[in-house]
């Protein structure tokens, strides 16, 4: 196996636990077809989902933060006290403000811990990752707590067959810390945006352009909105795009990682990719069809899976690769660790 590192100086990150957490009630195709005008067929065909986890009312996106950081934590076999910083990835924040990491860091009790949010949809997850391992690479910070968590449940317009089949709630906490001696950890990554593509995908009301007013409730302009057809060709082409990125510039091939972990969008475009990264499909995690698309929860939900499956072994190089509103685009390059 070939891998090319660029040389470093610092410190260098790694994951060394996960935890995740989805609400326990379900919502399945068939439910689905009571309540808009689809069937089981239509949407496995499509997407590849044949179920989500949704929250009871009342339960927020910190609440499942806080429960897939607590199984993080407790796998790691640390207190929550020791969280240096914590990194709350989400488009669906308990508020507006405060941030959903400040409600995050109370429930855990870490009051030496500070943190924030990111924003950046589907690729929320990895954008995070980066900015977590860039502070434990600094030498400043030593444990970072970072999770993607989202109640896309809130957002969704239940009569909108376009969106209503797609998404689910849920989220996954990931604990960065220092490499140890001999450890490689997060070795590369690749992230751009392309604005032109927010208009394809978007929550048009509650933000300061369309404040919320009585006519922005009536016209759902507090729900996704999404224009499938282009979403899902630029997801195909730059999900791939960035992939090959990542791994010409390391030096490595597709068939030399031990496990690709993509984003949980739709599984056409998840195999797409690895056909064209020359993947074996047994290396390619796919739990869609038990979660759906939790935006920033679905690589560390599809890590999880991984771990559990026994498919992650320690030493094996993992790639990460996301596409999200905005458009965002994320591919992250690692070591698995533990």
């Amino acid at each position: 196996m070939s891998l090319t590192l660029k040389p470093r100086t610092q410190v260098r990150a790694k994951i060394s636990s996960v935890g995740t957490y989805v609400p326990p009630r379900l919502l399945t195709n068939a439910d689905l077809e009571k309540m808009v005008e689809t069937n089981d067929q239509w949407i496995v065909e499509r997407t590849g989902i044949r179920e989500r986890h949704l929250v009871d009312k009342g339960v927020a996106t910190s609440d499942l933060a806080v429960a897939a950081a607590k199984r993080c934590l407790e796998q790691r076999g640390i207190p929550a006290t020791e969280v240096e910083v914590i990194i709350v990835a989400t488009v669906t924040p308990d508020m507006m403000f405060p941030a959903t990491a400040c409600l995050v860091q109370n429930k855990l009790g870490v009051p030496g811990a500070w943190g924030f949010d990111l924003s950046a949809a589907c690729s929320g997850f990895p954008y995070a990752l980066q900015v977590g391992a860039k502070l434990v690479e600094s030498g400043v910070h030593k444990k970072v707590l970072v999770i993607g968590a989202d109640v896309m449940s809130s957002i969704i317009d239940y009569t909108d067959r376009a969106t209503c089949v797609i998404f689910g709630d849920g989220a996954g906490a990931v604990l960065l810390e220092p490499c140890a001696e001999g450890e490689i950890g997060l070795v590369d990554f690749w992230h751009e945006i392309d604005g032109s593509g927010g208009v394809s995908l978007n929550m048009p009301g509650g933000g300061s352009l369309n404040p919320t007013t009585e006519e922005t409730v009536a016209k759902k302009m507090h729900y996704v909105h999404q224009d499938g057809q282009a979403v899902y060709k630029f997801a195909v082409r730059k999900m791939a795009e960035a992939s090959e990125i990542i791994l010409k510039r390391n030096g490595v091939e597709g068939n030399e990682l031990g496990c690709f972990i993509p984003h949980q969008a739709n599984k056409r475009i998840i195999l797409s990719t690895a056909e064209r990264l020359g993947m074996p499909e047994d290396r390619v995690v796919i739990n869609i069809d038990r979660f759906g698309n939790t935006t920033a929860g679905t690589i560390p939900l599809a890590m999880q899976t991984a771990i559990d499956d026994g498919r992650l072994k320690k030493g094996d190089l993992v790639l990460l690769a996301s596409v999200g509103a905005g458009f965002t685009v994320g591919a992250t390059l690692l070591r698995w660790e533990f």
